[in-house]
C-alpha cells in the first residue's frame, strides 16, 4: 500500500502514480510488472474499504453539525438509507482507536453486536490469523454454538406494515440511540414485553 506522510506526521492512503484514475475508468501502463499490477489491486481494495469508514465518519460529523444529515447524504451519495445507517452504526461502535487497519469494515460489522471486550477478542484473533470475513463469520457461529442444544434460540421473521410517519419516527429514535432500526425495534419490543409481564404479575 502506498502511503503519503503529511506534514503533521499522519499517514494517508494513495494509489500508485502509474495508475491513471478517472470517474469511470482506471488506466495502467503497458507491460506493467505482475507484482506492480497486484499491488495496485491491493491498494484499490484498501481504499474501497477505507472509503466506507470515511463516509461513516462524514455522516457522524454531519449528525453533530448539520440538520437532516441523512436526507442530504442520500441525495449526494446515491447510497440507500439503510447502507448509510449501517456505516454510521459500525463507526459509532468502533472509535478510531479500536479500528483495525489490517481488517475490513465488514470484519468489524461481523462482531458489532457483541460487547466491546468480545469484539476486541475476535478482531485480535482475525488479525493475528489473517482470517477472511467468511472465516471470521464461521468461527463466530462455531463459538456461539458451543452451548447445549436446549440453549439454542430459534428465530422467526416478523413483518409489519407501517405508515411513513411512523417509520420516520422509529428511524429517528433508532438514530438517536446509536443503533440500526432492526435492533432498535427488537429492543423496544423486548422492553415492552418485560413491562407488560411485570404489570400482569402486579395485577
Amino acid at each position: 500500500m502506498t502511503m503519503t506522510v503529511a506534514a503533521n506526521g499522519d499517514k494517508r492512503l494513495s494509489l500508485d502514480k502509474r495508475a491513471l484514475t478517472r470517474r469511470t475508468s482506471l488506466t495502467l501502463p503497458d507491460a506493467m510488472p505482475l507484482d506492480s499490477w497486484v499491488s495496485v489491486g491491493q491498494e484499490i481494495a484498501v481504499i474501497s474499504d477505507a472509503s466506507a469508514w470515511w463516509l461513516a465518519d462524514w455522516l457522524i460529523y454531519g449528525r453533530e453539525t448539520y440538520p437532516d444529515r441523512y436526507r442530504h447524504a442520500i441525495d449526494r451519495t446515491g447510497l440507500s438509507y439503510q447502507t448509510l445507517r449501517n456505516y454510521a452504526w459500525i463507526a459509532r461502535a468502533f472509535p478510531v482507536s479500536r479500528r483495525r487497519d489490517k481488517l475490513s469494515m465488514q470484519h468489524h460489522a461481523e462482531v458489532v453486536t457483541l460487547v466491546a471486550e468480545e469484539q476486541d477478542e475476535w478482531l485480535d484473533q482475525a488479525e493475528h490469523h489473517g482470517w477472511s470475513v467468511a472465516e471470521l463469520r464461521r468461527r463466530l457461529r462455531g463459538g456461539r454454538s458451543v452451548a447445549a442444544p436446549e440453549d439454542e434460540v430459534s428465530t422467526f421473521v416478523l413483518k409489519m406494515n407501517i405508515d411513513s410517519e411512523r417509520q420516520r419516527r422509529w428511524e429517528q429514535a433508532a438514530e438517536m440511540s446509536g443503533s440500526d432500526l432492526a435492533y432498535w425495534v427488537s429492543k423496544a419490543l423486548d422492553e415492552a414485553a418485560v413491562a407488560a409481564l411485570r404489570s400482569e404479575e402486579r395485577g
